[in-house]
């Protein structure tokens, strides 16, 4: 049976297939809340950027939200996280289809039917910092306490399988800071599995999923900056100090084989090799402060924020090679970046102008007739980028069999993975 699936994808594939699209990106803006007078200055909104006409607009404000933290895009809908309240757009109308009260709500994300949220505030203590809701109405499936859960403020998640990987930092506890990677089985919502990642890995800020591993980059006790490993297959963590003063938050991201970092209150952005665990040097032509970056998976381009906190923000657009392309006015902190990926079936595979080898294949793609700096993307069906690379191969043996698409500029090619 499995011979003949794979016979008929090839069949079908000389026909027509998926091409993934940019359609929007949608933009996070923290707002301005005065934590000593108590006011919203700025409130919460959401804005929509669309690159074909490179207009910016709002298309929602959240009314009486201090902050928002996260946005992650499922189908049709999308989820914010904002402060106190969990909410559920429409994608193309951004109209609100659900909300529901969840205070301290950092960070999301989407497993078939469940909605995985993480918890943390300053000076607050929760009785929960992990809750999974059904993703139709929002309604709590389960609140997991400090007994069958986390027992400290939680933040970042990537899904693996059936397994949500999550950070536990506690890095509202000033002098406390944890370093945890905790496991949430997603077949029958059960905890544990901990991982300390050690004295120097505490604080995890951010999490990334590259290949058969994930890393963090840590804050530490917030007098420096580490880049942590954790082994999938091994549950077993490494960790490489990088500064003696701290990357600050969202000032990472994965981009191509290697994370980009800024150090707080630097200019200069710098490389860190994933493959190699060491840093490679700062990256030529970007020279600004930055809030928020986070890599356009079909193009390359890499978005980044600036703000000044209480008036301003922009997001700046850069190619492969580091130049300006385009930027944008957005609203103050524009703290989350999300790119809605849709795609539209139909294209003739062989207007591509590159070539994929062999095809199927289970271990390493070759490809021929991309120029040197062209980035090389490999997409699931989802339109997630999975590996991306400026190399002429990529290696997929670590990637589960079926159907993916390797994108350069906009024009794909399907591969079986066998």
């Amino acid at each position: 049976m499995k011979k003949a699936l794979i016979t008929l994808s090839l069949f079908a594939s000389t026909w027509s297939f998926a091409q993934n699209q940019l359609h929007q990106v949608l933009v996070v803006n923290e707002g301005y809340f005065d934590y000593q007078t108590g006011a919203i200055l700025e409130p919460v909104t959401i804005g929509s950027y669309n690159p074909t006409t490179q207009l910016y607009q709002v298309v929602d404000t959240l009314e009486n939200m201090r902050f928002a933290s996260d946005l992650v895009i499922d189908g049709n809908f999308y989820f914010v996280a904002a402060d106190s309240k969990i909410f559920k757009m429409e994608l193309n109308t951004h109209q609100e289809i659900a909300s529901v009260a969840c205070p301290g709500v950092r960070n999301l994300a989407v497993y078939q039917n469940k909605l995985v949220a993480t918890r943390g505030e300053y000076l607050t203590t929760f009785d929960s910092y992990l809750h999974v809701y059904n993703i139709a109405d929002l309604q709590l499936i389960q609140a997991f306490d400090t007994v069958t859960g986390p027992k400290w403020a939680t933040q970042n998640i990537v899904i693996d399988g059936t397994t949500a990987y999550l950070v536990v930092n506690n890095a509202y506890d000033w002098g406390n800071e944890k370093g945890i990677i905790g496991q949430l089985n997603l077949s029958n919502l059960s905890y544990g599995n901990e991982v300390d990642l050690g004295p120097e890995g505490k604080n995890p800020d951010n999490l990334i999923k590259f290949g058969s591993a994930l890393y963090t980059v840590n804050n530490k006790d917030w007098n420096g900056t580490s880049i942590s490993k954790f082994e999938l297959a091994t549950n077993t963590p490494s960790t490489v100090n990088i500064a003696n003063t701290i990357a600050g938050c969202g000032t990472s991201a994965l981009r191509d084989d290697k994370i980009t970092y800024q150090i707080s209150m630097e200019t200069s952005l710098n490389n860190f090799d994933i493959n190699g665990m060491n840093n490679i040097g700062p990256v030529n032509g970007i020279n600004v402060n930055f809030y928020e970056l986070a890599q356009e998976p079909i193009s390359g381009e890499f978005y980044a924020s600036t703000t000044d906190f209480f008036s301003t923000g922009t997001v700046f657009i850069y190619d492969v090679m580091n130049t300006e392309v385009h930027q944008f006015a957005a609203g103050v902190s524009p703290g989350t970046i999300v790119f809605d990926i849709r795609s539209s079936a139909g294209i003739n595979e062989t207007s591509a102008n590159f070539s994929v080898s062999p095809n199927p294949t289970n271990d390493i793609l070759t490809i021929q007739g991309k120029s040197a700096n062209e980035l090389v993307s490999l997409l699931d069906l989802n339109g997630t980028t999975v590996l991306s690379s400026t190399d002429t191969s990529l290696n997929i043996s670590e990637l589960p069999a079926g159907i993916y698409y390797v994108s350069i500029n906009g024009t794909c090619q399907k591969v079986i993975k066998l």
